[in-house]
């Protein structure tokens, strides 16, 4: 293996979020080695279509950084906070304190309805090929409340939901949908192969309610470390 193929493998051991009661490493920069998902004809609802902002820029070495981000709010769209170099410095209206969440300014102005994960429920993620081809990953919500390590020291546990579907680097900030009725009910932000209990890869996203309060916080100045989402 050449010089540029060790980087290139260092670089996707470090994208993979361990985590759980671990340490985590954060999927910074969300630089897309392979496609993952399945090629997507569409979105499953035209409101989400309208919705979705597919994100790219300059990432490590040669390579090619990809992401998604979401209208929440008219106006206002919501990526992970370790996709910063995908988004115009200018639009960013500010970062969560405690979880990986980047606000951002956009043209677009209706965000797609919304609700809560429950477990069991059919969904499915969006997020960017290494071509900048929308892809798709279907999958299963497993926990709605599950515990991620904190991204600094001091920081309280995130909380995120988590689902088992084949999506990874470029879906990152990406949607996660309900399969039957296409309402928004998270944002991805990592992934975990080695998740006991699972038969596959594990996506981890924050529901939108933590995704709502988050902005409201950003826009006031308050700080939510450590606040478990609902409360």
């Amino acid at each position: 293996m050449g010089w540029q193929g060790r980087q290139r493998q260092a670089a996707r051991r470090a994208l993979v979020l361990v985590l759980g009661l671990a340490p985590v490493l954060a999927l910074s920069g969300c630089v897309s080695f392979e496609s993952w998902g399945q090629p997507a004809r569409g979105f499953i609802s035209p409101a989400v279509a309208r919705a979705f902002l597919p994100l790219d820029g300059p990432a490590y070495w040669v390579l090619e950084g990809r992401g998604a981000g979401m209208v929440i709010a008219p106006g206002i769209a919501v990526t992970n906070a370790h996709n910063a170099n995908l988004v115009d410095k200018a639009d960013v209206i500010g970062t969560s304190s405690d979880y990986d969440l980047l606000f951002f300014r956009t043209s677009k102005q209706i965000p797609p309805p919304q609700a809560l994960p429950w477990v069991g429920e059919q969904v499915i993620a969006y997020g960017e090929g290494m071509d900048g081809a929308l892809r798709m990953a279907r999958g299963v919500v497993r926990w709605t409340d599950a515990p991620v390590v904190p991204r600094c020291k001091g920081c309280g546990v995130q909380h995120a939901f988590a689902f088992e579907a084949d999506a990874g680097p470029g879906f990152s900030g990406g949607p996660v949908v309900d399969a039957r009725s296409g309402l928004l009910i998270g944002i991805v932000f990592g992934f975990r192969d080695d998740a006991p209990e699972t038969h596959g890869r594990l996506m981890y996203a924050y529901d939108m309610r933590l995704v709502r309060a988050e902005l409201s916080a950003v826009r006031h100045g308050v700080a939510v470390l450590g606040r478990r989402p609902g409360r």
